[in-house]
Protein backbone atom coordinates (compact mmCIF):
# COMPACT_ATOMS: atom_id res chain seq x y z
CA UNK A 1 0.00 0.00 0.00
CA UNK A 2 2.80 2.39 0.88
CA UNK A 3 4.58 1.76 -2.44
CA UNK A 4 1.33 2.50 -4.27
CA UNK A 5 0.97 5.87 -2.50
CA UNK A 6 4.59 6.78 -3.22
CA UNK A 7 4.16 5.94 -6.92
CA UNK A 8 0.92 7.91 -7.09
CA UNK A 9 2.58 10.93 -5.47
CA UNK A 10 5.53 10.81 -7.87
CA UNK A 11 3.18 10.55 -10.84
CA UNK A 12 1.21 13.57 -9.65
CA UNK A 13 4.38 15.64 -9.33
CA UNK A 14 5.64 14.59 -12.76
CA UNK A 15 2.49 15.48 -14.71
CA UNK A 16 2.44 19.04 -16.05
CA UNK A 17 -0.28 21.44 -14.99
CA UNK A 18 -2.87 22.04 -17.67
CA UNK A 19 -3.36 25.76 -18.03
CA UNK A 20 -4.77 27.84 -20.82
CA UNK A 21 -2.35 30.39 -22.23
CA UNK A 22 -3.11 34.10 -21.73
CA UNK A 23 -2.46 36.50 -24.60
CA UNK A 24 -2.86 40.23 -25.16
CA UNK A 25 -4.49 40.44 -28.63
CA UNK A 26 -3.61 44.13 -29.05
CA UNK A 27 0.05 43.09 -29.36
CA UNK A 28 -0.69 40.41 -31.98
CA UNK A 29 -2.06 40.33 -35.52
CA UNK A 30 -5.51 38.89 -36.12
CA UNK A 31 -3.96 35.89 -37.87
CA UNK A 32 -1.62 35.28 -34.92
CA UNK A 33 -4.56 35.37 -32.47
CA UNK A 34 -6.59 32.94 -34.58
CA UNK A 35 -3.55 30.66 -34.95
CA UNK A 36 -2.93 30.65 -31.18
CA UNK A 37 -6.56 29.70 -30.56
CA UNK A 38 -6.43 26.93 -33.19
CA UNK A 39 -3.13 25.58 -31.84
CA UNK A 40 -4.26 25.49 -28.18
CA UNK A 41 -7.97 24.77 -28.64
CA UNK A 42 -8.82 27.51 -26.14
CA UNK A 43 -6.99 30.58 -24.84
CA UNK A 44 -7.63 33.53 -22.55
CA UNK A 45 -7.41 36.91 -24.26
CA UNK A 46 -6.86 39.85 -21.92
CA UNK A 47 -6.84 43.48 -23.02
CA UNK A 48 -7.95 46.97 -21.96
CA UNK A 49 -11.39 48.23 -22.99
CA UNK A 50 -11.48 50.80 -25.78
CA UNK A 51 -14.76 52.27 -24.46
CA UNK A 52 -13.86 52.54 -20.75
CA UNK A 53 -10.24 53.61 -20.26
CA UNK A 54 -8.33 51.40 -17.81
CA UNK A 55 -11.01 48.67 -17.64
CA UNK A 56 -9.39 45.25 -18.08
CA UNK A 57 -11.36 42.77 -20.20
CA UNK A 58 -10.75 39.06 -20.58
CA UNK A 59 -12.58 36.00 -21.83
CA UNK A 60 -11.97 32.44 -22.94
CA UNK A 61 -11.93 32.07 -26.73
CA UNK A 62 -12.19 28.68 -28.39
CA UNK A 63 -11.41 26.92 -31.65
CA UNK A 64 -14.59 24.87 -31.89
CA UNK A 65 -17.82 23.93 -30.15
CA UNK A 66 -16.24 20.89 -28.47
CA UNK A 67 -14.29 23.27 -26.23
CA UNK A 68 -17.59 24.58 -24.77
CA UNK A 69 -19.32 22.78 -21.91
CA UNK A 70 -22.56 24.52 -22.91
CA UNK A 71 -22.20 23.24 -26.50
CA UNK A 72 -23.19 26.72 -27.68
CA UNK A 73 -20.80 28.81 -29.71
CA UNK A 74 -21.05 32.39 -30.96
CA UNK A 75 -18.86 34.73 -32.92
CA UNK A 76 -17.18 37.63 -31.16
CA UNK A 77 -14.61 40.26 -32.04
CA UNK A 78 -11.45 41.37 -30.27
CA UNK A 79 -9.12 44.25 -31.08
CA UNK A 80 -5.77 43.22 -32.55
CA UNK A 81 -2.71 45.03 -33.80
CA UNK A 82 -3.98 45.08 -37.38
CA UNK A 83 -7.78 44.69 -37.04
CA UNK A 84 -10.04 46.31 -34.42
CA UNK A 85 -12.73 43.67 -35.13
CA UNK A 86 -10.86 40.37 -35.42
CA UNK A 87 -13.37 37.48 -35.53
CA UNK A 88 -13.04 34.76 -32.89
CA UNK A 89 -15.31 32.15 -31.26
CA UNK A 90 -16.54 32.28 -27.68
CA UNK A 91 -18.70 29.86 -25.71
CA UNK A 92 -22.20 31.10 -25.07
CA UNK A 93 -24.49 30.46 -22.14
CA UNK A 94 -28.06 29.26 -22.52
CA UNK A 95 -30.59 31.40 -20.69
CA UNK A 96 -33.66 29.85 -19.05
CA UNK A 97 -36.00 31.62 -21.47
CA UNK A 98 -34.40 29.65 -24.30
CA UNK A 99 -32.64 32.66 -25.78
CA UNK A 100 -28.88 32.60 -26.24
CA UNK A 101 -26.57 35.26 -25.05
Amino acid sequence: MRKWLICLGMLAMASPAVAQPVYNPTRMTCTAVQTAIARNGAVILSYTSTRVPGLPLYNRYVDNIWQCSSRLLRMATVPTLDDPTCSVNVCSLRLRSGRNR
